[in-house]
């Protein structure tokens, strides 16, 4: 059999590579005869596989690569929850995601003809980030932090799609010796952890685990993972405690396990991330991002806020909005509006009334409207906002300062 290299193989870092490798040596029935130069390329071929052996032995991912495409790739959860809330929040923003087939894992949002979304496991979409693969992605802080292990290249564009909320936390059994322990201090402090029977803990993170219990200070402690429902470990012998995620709480408690004090990992929910070199050296990228980034914004900030409208009897537009700003509720967000209403009386425009725009939260939503009642308002109209967009995005100027760093 012939093998005829590639000359682009001469950009391999050259390096040395054993003659005895059981990835070049031929089965005793193959022959190999290589077009010529024969030593030069076979030593092309050989220090490239040395690269990527050396890479993986060292347990670091290869270094991004980007490679030129026309599209911008974004990355969405493929399952669950996170799956649907990711695509309805980018309905909700006018971003519409159009999948010909549900068992595809690839689509295209029409608004941005530029864009791709690739549908992936979470923990994929961040090592695909870190490759060069995908360009954006949504998924949980917690996955970011457990497998981005706070490599530079990946950077928050913005940490709160308010989906996805949950905490990483230790919790250990209501019974038994762990019965009047509440805290993190008290769990390390129990006589029975040492060198020889360590803390046990069950996780599935297993960088955030111990980089955490590291930075408490606690010694003694070991690791594992466990099949199916991690809760079950502690009942089951296999571990003293576990650390993962909770929403509720609800499943802790229904397994006889309880949460402690400063047991808390971190807080997380569902957040888009992007690759800095995407962002700096992707052309189109960064303008995409702006894009997205402006739409979220605009709906999230609109998201449980309404619009107030009412009517006043006033003798001016200065007296009307001391009556209204009177009131605790009725500032709206930078001061309401207060517009004259006019109306004819006797064949003359006159101004009787002046009407009142006032942005309320949905929670202070009917004291708000009483409030306004209580200083003359009347005709209250309610109504849902959908977005609002501010003279500037304060993620996008922050973003952009974190590029220069």
């Amino acid at each position: 059999m012939s093998i005829l290299l590639p000359t682009n193989l001469q950009q391999c870092p050259s390096s040395s590579f054993p003659s005895s490798s059981p990835l070049l040596s031929p089965s005793p029935s193959t022959v190999f005869s290589v077009i010529v130069p024969p030593r030069r390329c076979l030593r092309l071929v050989t220090s490239c596989v040395a690269s990527v052996q050396s890479s993986v032995a060292n347990g670091s991912a290869p270094a991004s690569v980007i490679v030129e495409r026309d599209q911008i790739r974004l990355g969405l959860p493929s399952k669950g929850r996170m799956a649907a809330d990711s695509l309805d929040l980018l309905k909700d923003c006018q971003l519409f995601v159009k999948q010909v087939n549900p068992r595809q894992y690839v689509a295209q949002i029409p608004q941005l003809p530029n864009t791709e979304v690739w549908f992936q496991r979470p923990k994929d979409i961040v090592r695909k980030l870190l490759s060069g693969d995908l360009d954006l992605g949504v998924v949980g802080l917690d996955t970011l932090s457990e497998y981005g292990q706070e490599n530079e290249d990946l950077i928050i564009v913005h940490e709160a799609l308010n989906f996805g909320d949950c905490h990483l936390s230790i919790a250990i059994p209501n019974y038994g010796i762990f019965e009047n322990i509440n805290s993190l201090k008290e769990l390390a402090q129990m006589p029975q952890w040492s060198e020889e029977r360590p803390l046990r803990v069950a996780t599935g993170f297993t960088y955030l685990g111990p980089k955490f219990m590291k930075e408490n200070g606690i010694k003694h402690v070991t690791f594992s993972t466990a099949d199916g429902a991690l809760e079950a470990a502690p009942a089951m012998g296999i571990a003293d405690a576990i650390l993962d995620l909770v929403s509720s709480g609800t499943t802790l408690k229904e397994n006889n396990l309880k949460e402690i004090e400063g047991g808390v990992v971190l807080e997380s929910q569902a957040a888009l991330v992007a690759s800095r070199r995407a962002l700096t050296e992707r052309k189109g990228a960064l303008n995409t991002v702006h894009e997205i980034l402006e739409r979220l914004e605009a709906h999230l900030k609109a998201d449980g806020q309404f619009t107030v409208v009412a009517n006043m009897r006033g003798n001016s537009a200065q007296e009307v909005a001391e009556r209204v700003l009177s009131q605790p509720l009725l500032s709206g967000l930078q001061g309401p509006t207060i517009s004259p209403v006019y109306c004819t009386q006797d064949g003359k425009v006159s101004v009787d009334y002046y009407a009142i725009v006032i942005c309320v939260p949905k929670k202070a939503l009917y004291d708000s409207v009483k409030q306004l009642r209580a200083v003359g308002g009347s005709g209250v109209l309610v109504s849902p906002l959908t977005y609002i967009f501010d003279e500037d995005t304060p993620r996008w100027g922050q973003l952009l300062r974190n590029l220069k760093q």
